[in-house]
């Protein structure tokens, strides 16, 4: 039997109005980032609105995203804040925690410093009353709290080698706990790539992860920006649907690249979508070159 490949689509259009489209009880795992409601600049969406509009949408989408989930799964929110509004990643939690059971709560650790040395990377502030927020979270929802979940696909080694013997474990990992460092791109280099708040790759793809991968399996993406999830997906090889308002992130997003792969031509990133479009590396000029899979690889 030849294995059917996993698909990965970005569908155009207000979450809203696509979500309803979608069967009951037909997602795995949800992974998103709504919009913060922080001033940032999209390219179409207000991301100003007063909270008697925002926090109501919300409510209906995460009431839609119950609908489509699966009874085992996983609904993973990540939001952050600032300091001139520490309560709105607590405030659109408690939205979903009517409707969900939270399971797991994680910190999203975009940089860290160890005695004098910091590792990642965070958005300075210049203030005189605020510290830098290095954090975000990230919500684990599931409809009842009994979820289980694949702890050591994301685990890390023992530090303590004896562990491995002390508590019979078959392998060198344990879980990697609630705190993920995971850092992530300057708000510079998100501009370059055309969205100014784009999560890494391996954000979604450690929480699809942790749920547990299986043969069949959906993600979903309500605020799909530039589709990393799909990316994360594709990687992983699952199927997963993504759905955007904007136009030019939708676009966008068929040219996300995925992972290496080589070609006789060298190395080439192939990308979503299904275009037929990828990214070859020229080594010797270094340059970039887009091109259809119709010309060949």
């Amino acid at each position: 039997m030849v294995a059917i490949p996993a698909r990965q689509e970005i569908i155009t259009g207000d979450c809203l109005a696509v979500l309803p489209t979608l069967a009951d009880n037909s997602i795995d795992v949800c992974v998103t980032s709504p919009p913060y409601n922080l001033g940032i600049k999209y390219a179409t969406y207000d991301d100003t609105l007063p909270p008697d509009e925002y926090l109501p949408r919300l409510t209906d989408v995460f009431a839609e995203i119950k609908r489509v989930l699966k009874d085992d799964g996983s609904f993973f929110l990540n939001m952050g804040y600032t300091n001139l509004n520490p309560w709105v990643s607590t405030e659109v939690s408690l939205l979903a925690g009517d409707l969900f059971t939270l399971q797991n709560r994680i910190t999203w650790v975009k940089s860290i410093t160890v005695g004098e040395t910091t590792t990642g990377h965070f958005k300075p502030i210049n203030s005189g009353r605020f510290l830098n927020y290095t954090t975000e979270d990230i919500f684990h929802f599931t409809k009842r709290g009994d979820v289980k979940i694949d702890r050591l696909a994301i685990g890390v080694p023992y530090a303590d080698k004896t562990n491995i013997a002390r508590f019979k474990r078959e392998a060198d990992l344990r879980c990697r706990g609630n705190a993920w460092f995971i850092p992530y791109e300057t708000s510079v280099q998100n501009r370059r790539k055309g969205h100014p708040a784009r999560f890494p790759v391996a954000l979604p793809e450690q929480c699809i992860k942790l749920h547990g991968l299986s043969a069949g399996m959906m993600v979903l993406d309500p605020f799909a920006g530039l589709g990393t999830t799909l990316a994360a997906a594709k990687r992983l090889g699952v199927n997963a649907i993504g759905i955007e308002i904007a136009p030019v992130y939708s676009e966008m997003a068929q040219c996300v690249p995925v992972t290496w792969q080589k070609s006789d031509r060298g190395l080439f990133l192939p990308t979503l979508g299904g275009r037929g479009r990828y990214i070859e590396i020229v080594d010797g000029r270094k340059r970039i070159v887009v091109k259809s899979l119709a010309q060949g690889v």
